[in-house]
């Protein structure tokens, strides 16, 4: 890849040529595809810590977890917290993925866009103890570098030379897509030829699973793990956590073609909203939803009734599903009951700042494949989630247009538009 010359004032296409991903279903984009395809579920016993006197005392964890591969040695890795290790990790394999080479003639044209929604709370949590028990002069001098959220994007940019716009969107549970969105807006006024972008998340620790058991956020079907998260069924009670990382490689159309990389997908619309109306719920008309979606349906200049699929941001509490139902209906009309709506968080568990971006691959790939992912676990049906959300099993299907869905604690929204590449 060359660094190219570009004309700003005309809109370039930006494309997906590279994928990469950590995950509960597994430890490449690819396995985590399959074992998504398979309805398998990620969610098990917290194993990380005692959990015992939790009311919740399952997530989504990622087993025999090795970062070393992904350094020059272990010492390296262990000095930053697990959710870098997860962005290095899938940064590294959406690089190898798409063939690209960073060099001192491109890379200052080659950005990072990666966020966290949570950062390195275990990181946090483990010093803090040090300070309670042994004093201010045990503690790490590559404390704060290990925790802050910015250090996915900081050391992926670092250990790849990437040198162009280097940056971290938190936006709590849409910061996986709200950072491949804004590097998708960069490329296209031209900022950069391509971007490093998408999400991490490692919370699943004593402090994080407290603070969203004090909030009665999530699913206390303790005694069946596997069938805990169940996005839009009747009997869903909440959330269950999961940990990863997702991370694409977003290009300028001019510089894929010119280097002859692999297209999974084109990134066609991008849409933002803010509910401005309450710290973690949605408003009962869905109207942020509503305004995201259609903002990026108005982008890509595609009519409602050309989406093929929708990856739900479903989470499996009651509020949000029933009002993203609501907010798909207000935007499709009569077509949203026949497009495919899937939760894969029924799988994956909640990735929170991963989560967006993993979806966007999940959509890339149902593109690709002409497949869509199934929402398991959907056995009893809600009036209120009256759409067609793929149940327990995935589906053939001729999928040209996909829209992903992400919504955050803090009213924060966003929805991303792909479309299978054609001259």
């Amino acid at each position: 890849m060359q660094a190219q010359s570009h004309n700003q004032s005309v809109p370039r296409r930006v494309v997906i040529t590279g994928i990469g991903a950590v995950t509960p279903l597994g430890h490449t984009a690819e396995d985590t595809w399959r074992a998504c395809l398979s309805g398998c579920s990620g969610v098990g016993p917290i194993t990380f810590f005692d959990a015992s006197g939790y009311s919740t005392r399952i997530a989504a964890e990622i087993k025999d977890w090795d970062p070393s591969p992904y350094f020059e040695s272990r010492k390296e890795a262990r000095r930053l917290d697990r959710f870098v290790q997860f962005a290095v990790a899938a940064s590294r394999m959406a690089i190898e993925d798409a063939k690209l080479e960073i060099t001192p003639d491109n890379s200052e044209r080659v950005g990072v866009y990666i966020g966290s929604g949570i950062g390195g709370l275990a990181t946090l949590e483990e010093w803090h103890k040090t300070l309670l028990e042994r004093g201010p002069d045990r503690i790490t001098p590559f404390l704060i570098p290990a925790i802050i959220c910015n250090m996915g994007a900081g050391m992926v940019s670092i250990l790849t030379g990437a040198r162009g716009p280097n940056s971290c969107i938190t936006t709590a549970c849409t910061t996986g897509l709200n950072n491949i969105g804004d590097a998708y807006e960069l490329i296209k006024r031209g900022g950069a030829d391509v971007v490093i972008a998408g999400g991490a998340e490692a919370a699943i620790t004593p402090l994080g699973i407290a603070g969203f058991c004090a909030a009665r956020t999530m699913s206390t079907r303790n005694e069946e793990p596997t069938r805990a998260s169940r996005p839009f069924d009747a009997q869903r009670d909440g959330f269950v956590m999961g940990e990863g990382a997702g991370i694409v490689i977003l290009e300028a159309l001019d510089s894929a073609l010119a280097r002859n990389a692999k297209i999974y997908a084109e990134v066609v619309g991008y849409g933002m909203s803010g509910d401005a109306h309450h710290v973690t719920a949605p408003p009962d008309d869905g109207n942020g939803a509503i305004r995201c979606m259609r903002a990026a349906l108005n982008e890509a200049g595609v009519k409602p009734e050309e989406v093929d699929y929708i990856n739900a941001h479903g989470t499996s509490t009651e509020l949000n599903d029933r009002i993203e139902t609501l907010a798909i209906k207000a935007v499709f009309g009569e077509h949203a009951y026949r497009i495919p709506v899937s939760s894969t968080k029924s799988m994956t568990a909640h990735m929170v700042g991963a989560a967006g971006a993993v979806e966007t691959i999940f959509c890339a790939l149902a593109i690709r494949d002409r497949i869509v992912p199934p929402t398991i676990n959907y056995e009893y049906p809600d009036p209120n989630c009256d759409l067609d959300y793929v149940p327990n099993k995935a589906r053939p299907a001729d999928v040209n247009i996909a829209l992903s869905n992400s919504f955050g604690f803090g009213g924060h929204n966003g929805s991303i538009l792909l479309k299978r590449y054609s001259h």
